[in-house]
């Protein structure tokens, strides 16, 4: 879990925009309104006019420009900000399906308001910070690619930031080379540690090669980058180098979780070429390389090509530069030296390099699972990044590389950056894989989506947006009928007509809830609600994707409706089942927060969690778990209606307790102080921990248990309450009871279980019911 980031162009081919085009394209969206899409168009023109070394020359030095599109977006964001609280506000006026449009819409609205507010502004700002105001056009340039580099390495911070470097080739300078020999003695470095430059010949002429880094184990997120800015902002041979009329450069850049090397300066990539004695005495040519994932077979390959390379460095990746030099040596082009290279590494793998021959040309290779490498066709530059969130500041459009048919390798030249036609594409044995239209995509997602705000991380972010995600998921799909009673309302395209005819029929016999990991969670607790509302006639379970495609397909399913969850509608393991599942004939429905994701595509219906694009960055699911859950019950309702079974009664009470969640979360928040005193006073001591529960709390434990074991790395039990005291309390655990909502008889048997946990020196922890004083336990977090 590493990210990549490479950036490679060519001088601008558009003019910079005038201000009065800029503020009459904002003035076109006012007056468009309330059109969302006419008014969205409009500022779209706008927002791409912005883009590029164009867009930081109109903005930087121009504060009335800057003031004056402040105004028009103040506005533009008020009307959104109004259009949705009339969507909030009177969503039943709208059916379920026409509320997703209108709110498609007007997301994308907000989008684009957003990139010129927080992606076009803040980036002029940043390169007028690294360069100065009076900088030239080739400095502004320069500059803007480190600050699209740092910026994304920001975002792909959360892969790993225990390390994060950039390296920049900069060629076309117009330094005397007698001076720069001065000016590089104090910065030669063996280790290729940050600040170290390289001064090396190619067709290019002479090209310099500058490398900034930062190793720390302990840190926040942005600290690396912060570093890595303040270093290069305050390098004056940079600075005079870029500020050079016909000055051109390339990045690479990386951020790292350490796992072949140890975590410091020479090991934190990119990684040069140089090694500490080369065979013969020769100078090979100079090449940069960044990997994510293993070279398994590094230490034969040194081995084979007799790698002189210094103790320090221990990292696998440095094969990669290392080896591709002596292909280099040897007269082949630098792509095929490339390719020879990563051909023979085993592993899963993700690598970016650059040679000082062709500084113009970026490389790039994928193979194996557990990577990926996407292609930004951007404003005159490409941007390579390991995930499409540390491309969609710069662009929407992208080229996804697939690296599990054998591996694919990318050329990207800049002399026709951002085209299509600059991306080459061979697979690893060689043979050239023509790159077509239908290889680009458009991002689903936009720095709205990934931005941390104020947060010190994403996690305390998401859990905190939760409330939020919970109520959009149920926005305009509760609805009050003639009696006063409520109903769910998914919409046509979540419940389709023929799975409405198919349920009441008695076609649909059997209902199959799957996922995976956090998704398989939420289809417990969809699986548990639809089989409390349903008669026994509808055979309803929760089953991992994986087991159902295993062990419980059957020749013909047309008989079953799968309700599939997935966060992203990309998990392998579910879509694979899908498809076998609609193969045999059944119907599928997907609980899914990503419109136009692979699971969409592959369902009969889709029901959206939240406003359909709600991105979750932290590793533990939190909000999206939350919304996954709201979707299951608002799904359950509607099935059962749809199927005649059940009381309409208890589905209109469930119906009300949904619509209180969102304030009962927010209350549950509040208590943020209290629940961290506790977890203070008793989790540190206990080595074990595990969590219980009880019906619709077992759902709940089973989450709790993902969550901690993501969040602490530890391996934790979940059993039913009951069950604990014949397992393992001899451990002396920590035990997390989740015990909400219990009434009665069952409320008294969990407080009995609760004292024999006691008893043993276990130590319990109990989620109750606010006013709950049976339970005796070490700590109690009440809740509404």
């Amino acid at each position: 879990m590493c990210g990549i980031i490479g950036v490679v162009g060519r001088p601008a081919t558009r003019g910079i925009p005038s201000g009065e085009n800029l503020l009459g394209g904002l003035d076109a969206a006012l007056d468009a309104r309330p059109d969302l899409v006419v008014m969205a168009e409009a500022v779209r023109v706008v927002d791409d006019a912005l883009r590029g070394t164009p867009g930081v020359r109109a903005l930087i030095g121009g504060p009335d420009l800057v003031a004056g599109l402040t105004a028009r977006l103040d506005q533009l964001d008020a009307f959104a900000a109004t259009r949705e609280s009339e969507l909030d506000d009177n969503a039943g006026a709208l059916s379920a399906d026409d509320l997703e449009t209108e709110n498609a819409r007007l997301i994308a609205l907000k989008d684009v308001l957003w990139a010129i507010r927080h992606d076009r502004f803040r980036t002029a700002r940043e390169v007028e910070a690294l360069a100065g105001r009076h900088a030239s056009p080739a400095a502004l340039s320069a500059y803007l690619v480190a600050q699209q580099a740092l910026s994304a390495l920001d975002r792909l911070e959360v892969r790993g930031r225990d390390s994060a470097g950039i390296h920049l080739f900069v060629w076309n300078h117009d330094i005397d080379p007698s001076a720069l020999e001065a000016l590089l003695t104090s910065r030669t470095d063996p280790l290729f540690e940050s600040g170290a430059v390289v001064a090396t010949s190619g067709r290019a002429g002479q090209v310099l090669s500058f490398a900034y880094k930062q190793a720390a184990e302990i840190g926040e997120l942005g600290d690396n980058t912060a570093a890595l800015r303040s270093a290069l902002a305050a390098d004056d041979l940079f600075r005079r180098a870029v500020s050079s009329p016909d000055a051109r450069v390339s990045l690479l850049g990386h951020t790292r979780w350490a796992s072949v090397g140890i975590i410091s300066e020479p090991n934190t990539h990119p990684l040069n070429s140089a090694e500490s004695e080369t065979s013969g005495g020769e100078v090979c040519p100079y090449v940069v390389a960044a990997l994510n994932g293993d070279v398994d077979n590094h230490a034969e390959l040194r081995l084979e090509h007799e790698l002189r390379i210094p103790a320090a460095i221990t990292t696998d990746a440095k094969v990669i530069p290392t080896i591709t030099s002596r292909h280099l040596a040897d007269g082949h082009d630098p792509v095929e030296a490339f390719r020879r290279t990563v051909s023979t590494f085993d592993g899963s793998v993700a690598i970016g390099a650059v040679s000082a021959d062709d500084p113009e040309t970026l490389m790039i290779a994928l193979r194996g699972s557990g990577q990926g490498l996407y292609v930004g066709l951007a404003d005159d530059c490409y941007v390579v990044a390991s995930e499409p969130y540390g491309v969609v500041e710069e662009t929407e459009r992208y080229v996804r590389m697939d690296g599990e048919a054998g591996g694919e390798i990318i050329a990207l030249r800049a002399e026709r950056a951002g085209q299509l036609d600059g991306v080459r594409r061979w697979s690893y044995d060689g043979a050239e894989v023509p790159v077509t239209a239908d290889d680009v995509t458009v991002a689903e997602v936009t720095t709205r989506d990934i931005d941390r705000g104020d947060a010190p991380h994403f996690l305390l972010k998401e859990i905190s947006e939760a409330p939020s995600s919970f109520a959009k998921t149920l926005r305009g799909k509760i609805v009050t009928a003639a009696n006063g009673s409520l109903r769910a309302h998914v919409g046509e395209r979540a419940l389709p007509e023929r799975i409405v005819a198919a349920l009441a029929d008695g076609t649909i016999r059997r209902v199959r809830v799957i996922g995976q990991g956090t998704a398989a969670v939420a289809g417990q607790s969809t699986a548990q609600i639809l089989d409390e509302l349903t008669d026994a006639e509808l055979d309803v379970d929760a089953i991992t994707a994986t087991e159902l495609s295993g062990f419980h397909l059957r020749l013909d399913m047309s008989d079953t409706l799968a309700i599939a969850v997935s966060q992203s509608g990309t998990t392998t393991d579910t879509n694979r089942t899908v498809d076998l599942i609609r193969a045999r004939g059944g119907m599928v429905i997907g609980i899914v927060n990503r419109r136009a994701s692979d699971l969409v595509d592959k369902s009969d219906g889709v029901l959206y969690t939240s406003d359909g694009r709600d991105v979750e960055m932290s590793v533990a699911s939190t909000k999206a778990f939350y919304a996954q859950v709201a979707a299951g019950a608002l799904l359950a309702c509607a099935i059962a209606d749809a199927a005649g079974q059940g009381d309409p009664t208890r589905r209109s009470t469930l119906l009300a307790s949904l619509r209180a969640m969102p304030d009962a979360m927010r209350s549950t928040l509040a208590r943020r102080e209290s629940i961290a005193e506790a977890a203070r006073r008793v989790a540190p001591p206990k080595r074990y921990w595990a969590v219980v529960g009880n019906g619709p709390n077992k759902v709940a434990a089973e989450e709790v248990r993902i969550k901690l074991s993501e969040l602490c790395y530890k391996s934790m039990a979940c059993d039913s309450t009951e069950d604990k005291k014949h397992i393992d309390l001899s451990s002396e655990p920590l035990i997390l009871v989740c015990a909400a909502g219990l009434e009665g008889s069952t409320a008294d048997d969990v407080a009995k279980e609760v004292a024999i946990f006691r008893a043993h020196k276990a130590t319990p922890v109990v989620f109750a019911t606010e006013g709950e004083t049976r339970f005796q336990a070490e700590a109690a977090i009440l809740v509404p």
